[in-house]
């Protein structure tokens, strides 16, 4: 049998984009996956069909062991499987990869090593503190909180650390800060030297507690934090204050749900990370085929007969080139016809097929589409591809200026179930979301419908965030409060109109 490869892989810390071009390349590749604990889940997105083992290590909890994770290794190997270990950070720094490495060596398994960014290299930076600095330090230590059993310590080991080097950081180090600490000043570094705790590094629950080196244990233990995080000694630390960016973000922190389909919400989430904040997903509606096909087949064979194909969501693109392949044809069927989208993100939707919008609305709804055709030229016959249920404003409007439209199905949104219902409603009773965004009259729809006569109450309860004025209007319909409306009606717009209402908040406590 063909021997398959193992890829021990660093997946960076906290951020998920921090993971390399190549560790994304190869998970998207793997058949097995076995991820550490602190591997960020939204990591899996990129290989749904491979089997997922969670062989991760937690102190104080039942355990993978690692004889057996390498045997694992091993034995996928051998089987001819494509296999990644993903590791937090990087896979060789004060982790297991350099163990696995050399059992897969003794075993004959072909393997490749990819590293990642460190944890304490991503903490910190995403802290706000540069480990080096030209006038503050020259050397920077790397080092483990705890050895190889995780019992035995040796101060004097820390004493002679401690004037060593410029930067210290210590990594899991949190079960005996007081230890450490008290050593660190034992050895001859001024209790007044600045000391960084960063807990959950680069993620949106990021905590930072910065204190001198003699008070620090006691003010981290205050503030409740543990590991997993970075303990960094060092005169660098006092640079927090004037650069740090990251959890400086107006939506640092906070928690905003999302109701889109599941893949229109992993694209959304990312989006959201970007901004610091966390993404919950709660897909209240999935997209599928329509009930009855045979209208858009129809379309699909007359399609040379249209002057317009026009697009006013991802999702319809989407489906109609799904069934465009299905009949066997691909993007040169469109012909002479031109084709229009509601927007610059449905636009993006064409290109995986090699199609560059030849009309984007500038106001992005139905009737901002129909004002770009009605300004594009005379009247035609024009084909839209589309959700079962959908506002009538695009079709209405064109066929009253002459057009011939023919709208059809191209797939339909349904409930999710009531899985998703019931963990939403736990979350809002728990108070764990800040705010709700909305990004269509759809997901206003479902959400309504799923929350039942209570929603608006529910609702009241976070902050609710709309795309533009058509999903405000279906909100405000239902009676639900809007507290944010997008003035550019795509998500980064209201993500934009988050920012300046938290940031309003903030200067202002009585505005919000």
């Amino acid at each position: 049998m063909t021997l398959g490869k193992v890829w021990l892989v660093g997946a960076g810390p906290g951020d998920p984009g921090l993971i390399t071009v190549r560790g994304l390349e190869v998970l998207r590749r793997a058949e097995v996956v076995l991820i550490d604990a602190l591997v960020h889940p939204a990591l899996l997105d990129h290989c749904p069909s491979a089997e997922i083992r969670n062989v991760g290590k937690r102190y104080g909890q039942e355990s993978t062991p690692q004889d057996t994770i390498n045997q694992q290794l091993i034995a996928l190997g051998r089987a001819g499987k494509r296999v990644v270990r993903l590791k937090g950070g990087d896979p060789l720094m004060f982790a297991r990869g350099g163990e696995e490495a050399l059992a897969l060596a003794a075993a004959g398994v072909p393997f490749e090593i990819v590293p990642g960014v460190s944890s304490p290299v991503a903490a910190s930076a995403y802290a706000g503190i540069p480990l080096t600095h030209r006038d503050l330090s020259s050397s920077v230590t790397f080092i483990t909180g705890s050895d190889r059993a995780g019992v035995e310590w040796s101060p004097e080991a820390w004493k002679k650390l401690s004037t060593a080097t410029d930067t210290i950081c210590v990594l899991m180090g949190m079960r005996r800060i007081e230890e450490i600490t008290r050593a660190i000043l034992d050895g001859g570094r001024s209790p007044s030297t600045p000391v960084a705790v960063i807990h959950w590094g680069a993620r949106s629950q990021q905590r930072v507690a910065v204190a001198p080196l003699g008070e620090i244990a006691e003010v981290a233990r205050a503030r409740g934090l543990k590991n997993p995080a970075v303990i960094v000694v060092g005169d660098v630390v006092a640079l927090r204050e004037r650069i740090a960016w990251f959890d400086r973000q107006p939506l640092f922190g906070k928690r905003l749900a999302l109701f889109r389909p599941e893949e229109q919400a992993r694209q959304t989430a990312h989006a959201v990370r970007e901004r610091g904040a966390e993404p919950l997903l709660f897909p209240l509606i999935a997209i599928a085929d329509p009930p009855d096909r045979s209208a858009l087949e129809a379309a699909i064979r007359e399609l040379p007969s249209y002057g317009w194909v026009l697009f006013t969501s991802a999702n319809g693109v989407t489906r109609f080139f799904a069934a465009l392949g299905a009949a066997g044809r691909d993007a040169r069927a469109l012909g002479a016809a031109r084709v229009g989208v509601i927007g610059p993100k449905t636009g993006a939707a064409l290109a995986p097929f090699g199609i560059h919008p030849d009309v984007t609305a500038e106001e992005f709804v139905g009737e901002g589409l129909a004002r770009a055709l009605l300004a594009a030229g005379p009247p035609s016959r024009v084909l839209v591809p589309r959700a079962l249920v959908a506002r009538e404003a695009l079709p209405e409007v064109l066929r009253a200026h002459g057009f011939t439209v023919d709208v059809v199905p191209a797939y339909e949104t349904r409930s999710a179930g009531p899985a998703v219902r019931e963990r939403l409603r736990a979350a809002i009773d728990a108070g764990e979301i800040d705010a709700a965004l909305f990004t269509s009259s759809s997901t206003v729809t479902e959400t309504v419908r799923e929350l039942g006569d209570d929603a608006a109450s529910l609702l009241g309860r976070v902050v609710v965030a709309s795309i533009g004025p058509i999903t405000t209007q279906t909100l405000e319909r239902f009676g639900i409060h809007v507290d944010v409306s997008a003035e550019r009606y795509t998500v980064d717009g209201a993500l934009d109109a988050l920012e300046r209402y938290y940031a309003r908040s903030t200067n202002d406590p009585g505005s919000a």
